[in-house]
């Protein structure tokens, strides 16, 4: 079957059901979420900081570790807010499942914020995992 007689009625007659999310939209959210609940934290202590998603790091030729970063700290100056940045893709390459992506997420800005807070990073947020 085709058309209206399949659609859930509460969509009407001339929309259409949402789309799948894409793995960007849903790598946003989860950032969106945890960064809401370190917001509502530490925005006091914090100041300004601003958040940002990449999908690569920018590399440098001559870059020698061997690792590839999964997010980046810029402390700021003057006006300039601190930025801290993750890098989508290598986050994603190493999570196995969506819990595996946000325990990682968390993770890199709990660390992040404990950095720039200088307080451990299991004192940022509950939800660390410490090890």
């Amino acid at each position: 079957m085709r058309g209206p007689a399949v659609l859930p009625s509460s969509l009407g007659p001339h929309r259409r059901p949402p789309r799948p999310r894409t793995r960007r939209e849903v790598f946003d959210e989860i950032v969106i979420d945890i960064v809401d609940d370190l917001e509502d934290r530490w925005a006091d202590r914090l100041g300004l900081v601003e958040y940002a998603v990449e999908d690569i790091p920018d590399l440098p030729d001559d870059w020698e570790s061997g690792n590839v970063p999964l997010s980046s700290l810029i402390r700021g100056s003057g006006t300039r807010p601190t930025r801290i940045v993750l890098f989508r893709r290598p986050l994603e390459h190493r999570a196995s499942d969506r819990g595996e992506l946000e325990a990682m997420i968390l993770t890199v800005l709990v660390e992040q914020v404990a950095e720039l807070l200088g307080i451990p990073a299991s004192d940022v947020d509950p939800r660390y995992p410490g090890d």
